[in-house]
């Protein structure tokens, strides 16, 4: 394998045919090139996907009201459904419910002060498993509690961006913990600080009790959302478990079971199941199509590879006339096609990893949550790598053999 003259021989040959070799290096570089893009374009979209999941429990689901299409039992479509915390309280006593909050939004921005200090913020009346669901990070303090809900105490868990607006010179975000801020002129104890993976839109929400904002507010127990997590993480059983929100709730506000505008419900799981289903078949199908790619560049090589031992004929007939054994003749023509091939992968390897890099580059400049991070592991460049060198030894192996079968007195002749 490192015979000198063997690789002075292949370095000559290619010198030789320049514009042959090139070209045929060009379509392994494109074909290895272009399977690292579409792969790490393949991920870049998965991983956006993932991300966009990233601010809510995977195996939650969400419950929200709406206005009956049909007509049922003598009553007309066109219903407005309006939920109630009975209606959360039926369907938390499921034994498929793991936890389950209600949640009311205060009808747009609400007026929050803290000494001088005014701003309009969004105020979530909510329970305490509300924390789970939303994926909601606490950084100093708590969220709310039981005793919370069940004493309607006037408390409040405000995001990093409402401190920030409300709170001059606060070092410490600690600092505004025990503090009072004021939500429509009414006192509120804030009693934790929280961050968000949902970013700043997140950040600049206030949540309070649900039990506190109903007698305040007089909401008279209805509830604009519902939202649980699912005590299994499986799709089959999330759907049946919707099934059963639908029907408990159709039972109580006689709609027809069947109508899907009744009351809408989206299931994070089933969602992210379908959109991980939707990635792999891609992945797939971008293997698929970057393999014919590479192919059509590997067999590419092949035929260079037999013009080349045309070409040679004779100096291969007096190679196996001067004793040469079929080995050796078989790995000279081996060694060339996979060194072309490993040689033009390689850069073509280099260049599609460099060039998702630039994109990595300008999306964190930039950052968006519906592609992000289209880079691949390192386990598949490895894997590329030692398809393209097989592949390199396939596509001399034909001409090889071929060589090594040249009768050296028909070869003599050959012109």
């Amino acid at each position: 394998m490192f015979d000198i003259d063997k690789w002075q021989e292949i370095f000559l040959s290619i010198k030789q045919h320049k514009i042959r070799s090139i070209l045929t290096a060009i379509g392994i570089f494109w074909g290895i090139f272009m399977l690292i893009v579409m792969l790490g374009m393949g991920n870049g979209l998965k991983r956006g996907s993932e991300y966009n999941f990233r601010d809510d429990a995977v195996n939650s689901i969400w419950v929200s009201p709406g206005t009956t299409k049909k007509p049922y039992k003598g009553l007309p479509p066109g219903r407005r459904i309006q939920m109630t915390i009975d209606d959360f309280n039926r369907v938390d006593e499921m034994e498929a419910v793991d936890k389950g909050t209600p949640r009311n939004n205060l009808s747009g921005n609400f007026t929050v002060k803290h000494k001088q200090k005014t701003s309009s913020f969004d105020v979530r009346a909510t329970y305490p498993d509300h924390q789970y669901i939303e994926n909601t990070i606490m950084v100093n303090g708590r969220f709310l509690n039981d005793m919370d809900i069940k004493e309607k105490r006037q408390v409040a868990v405000i995001g990093e961006t409402v401190v920030d607006d409300l709170y001059e010179n606060i070092e410490d975000r600690e600092a505004a913990i025990g503090t009072y801020i004021s939500i429509q002129n009414l006192p509120y104890k804030v009693v934790g600080v929280f961050t968000d993976t949902g970013g700043e839109r997140e950040l600049r929400k206030i949540y309070i009790p649900y039990s506190t904002a109903n007698q305040i507010y007089n909401y008279k127990n209805r509830v604009n959302r519902m939202m649980f997590t699912a005590d299994e993480e499986d799709v089959e059983a999330s759907k049946k478990l919707t099934k059963e929100i639908q029907a408990q709730l159709a039972s109580v506000h006689n709609f027809d079971p069947s109508d899907k505008n009744a009351v809408f419900i989206r299931n994070n799981i089933e969602n992210f199941e379908r959109f991980m289903a939707l990635f792999g078949a891609i992945e797939i199908i971008i293997w698929i199509v970057g393999i014919f790619t590479l192919l059509a560049g590997i067999i590419g090589v092949g035929n260079i590879m037999l013009i080349i031992v045309k070409e040679r004929t004779k100096e291969i007939g007096v190679r196996k006339a001067l004793g040469a054994t079929p080995w050796s003749i078989v790995s000279l023509i081996l060694q060339e096609s996979i060194f072309i091939t490993s040689v033009a992968g390689y850069f073509g390897l280099v260049a599609g990893i460099g060039v998702l890099e630039l994109i990595n580059s300008f999306l964190k400049a930039s950052p968006g949550s519906f592609f992000r991070d289209p880079t691949i592991d390192f386990r598949v460049a490895v894997i590329a790598t030692i398809i393209l060198v097989i592949c390199g030894g396939l596509a001399g192996l034909v001409p090889a053999l071929k060589a090594a079968r040249v009768n050296p007195v028909v070869a003599m002749r050959d012109e």
